[in-house]
């Protein structure tokens, strides 16, 4: 298998085309240890001046607080500093590149996940962290990485995740004074790029929360449905149809598993690198249900290796989502400036910034 991961580790960097050999390499399938998770961090800052009663106050209330719901090393560090009186470290644009740097460089030397890459999992995290989004309600999405918590970690669609939380934890110890709800969104910006996508912007402002905030079962895409599936969970969020195209192709990566989803299989034949093949393959591949025990999917004619979910065989016959597939799979740099802009959004979906949008940020892959 580590000869395979390296093989593929390697393919991250080189861009590959449905015209290319059509073979698929596959890896044994890893369970990952199941854990649940508590923690707690307090977005409130001291008013600051040198009251001792009051700065004694709040540290006793932040050690309460811990008693009960566990600390983090990031909440221990912030009362440790309020005792101090040091005030809190506020990071600056450098201090976020240092973060990308690092999940830049696991990405590189963890090779021994699914097809030598942790980045479609990571992607995965970000994206189902931020797609809880109800716009109605103005709950769920990713500020206060809830799924942290069993109620909202175990749902049926974040089967699997806690691969991608075990991954970033030892960049959570690394730098404490970055919340979960960031460190996620920022990792998933990271694996794009890192895979050769396009470059998303990103801001910081998001705050972790306790289990009192996990969203219910029932808010994620179910790969067995339709269109009228589709535009109820998107539209939920606030996306259009072209947005909905534009985001499934994030199916280009990564793969399903029989004992996540029950699905089996990749959408592509570069699952490690991002590019419209997704979209290609779509439009010109003989689609044919595949025969098997598990739930209903399709596979590809040709070659019997790759698969399409039927949330995936909507998009081509709907005809408005159709335009936008075709859209995409004759144009690469049209899709990555739409998956661009549509992930942006559904990554700061429900935040309450308190920076504007001029504040985002871009950054550079480690040389």
């Amino acid at each position: 298998m580590a000869s395979a991961a390296r093989t593929f580790t390697r393919a991250m960097r080189t861009p590959v085309t449905s015209s290319m050999k059509r073979t698929a390499t596959f890896v044994p399938q890893t369970t990952f240890r199941q854990q649940a998770r508590r923690g707690f961090a307090d977005s409130a800052k001291p008013n600051g001046g040198s009251n001792t009663a009051v700065i004694g106050g709040v540290v006793a209330l932040l050690a309460g607080v811990g008693a009960y719901y566990g600390f983090g090393q990031y909440e221990r560090a912030t009362a440790d500093k309020i005792a101090r009186g040091d005030g809190i470290f506020t990071p600056k644009q450098e201090d976020y590149q240092k973060v990308y740097d690092a999940i830049a460089k696991a990405l590189v030397e963890k090779d021994d996940y699914d097809d030598g890459s942790y980045g479609p999992v990571l992607l995965r995290l970000g994206w189902h962290a931020s797609g809880t989004y109800d716009a109605a309600t103005g709950t769920g999405g990713s500020n206060g990485a809830t799924m942290r918590f069993p109620p909202e970690g175990d749902h049926g669609a974040n089967a699997g995740l806690q691969a991608a939380r075990d991954f970033l934890e030892p960049i959570k110890e690394q730098f404490p004074w970055i919340s979960y709800s960031d460190l996620w969104t920022l990792a998933a910006c990271c694996a794009i790029q890192e895979m050769q996508g396009p470059k998303i912007p990103w801001r910081p402002g998001r705050q972790d929360r306790d289990v009192s905030y996990c969203t219910p079962d029932g808010r994620l895409p179910d790969a067995s449905k339709e269109q009228k599936h589709l535009r109820a969970i998107f539209g939920r969020m606030g996306f259009n149809d072209q947005e909905i195209v534009a985001l499934s192709g994030a199916h280009a990566l990564g793969r399903c598993h029989t004992d996540r989803s029950g699905f089996e299989g990749p959408w592509t034949f570069s699952p490690t690198t991002l590019t419209n093949d997704y979209y290609k393959l779509l439009m010109e591949e003989k689609w044919a249900y595949r025969k098997w025990d598990g739930p209903k999917q399709f596979q590809d004619v040709a070659t019997k290796s790759l698969m399409m979910l039927p949330t995936d065989m909507v998009l081509i016959k709907d005809k408005v989502f159709k335009q936008y597939v075709e859209k995409y799979a004759k144009d690469n740099d049209a899709f990555f400036a739409d998956f661009q802009k549509v992930l942006v959004r559904l990554f700061e979906l429900g935040v309450p910034f308190t920076t504007s949008e001029d504040s985002r940020m871009t950054f550079k892959s480690p040389e």
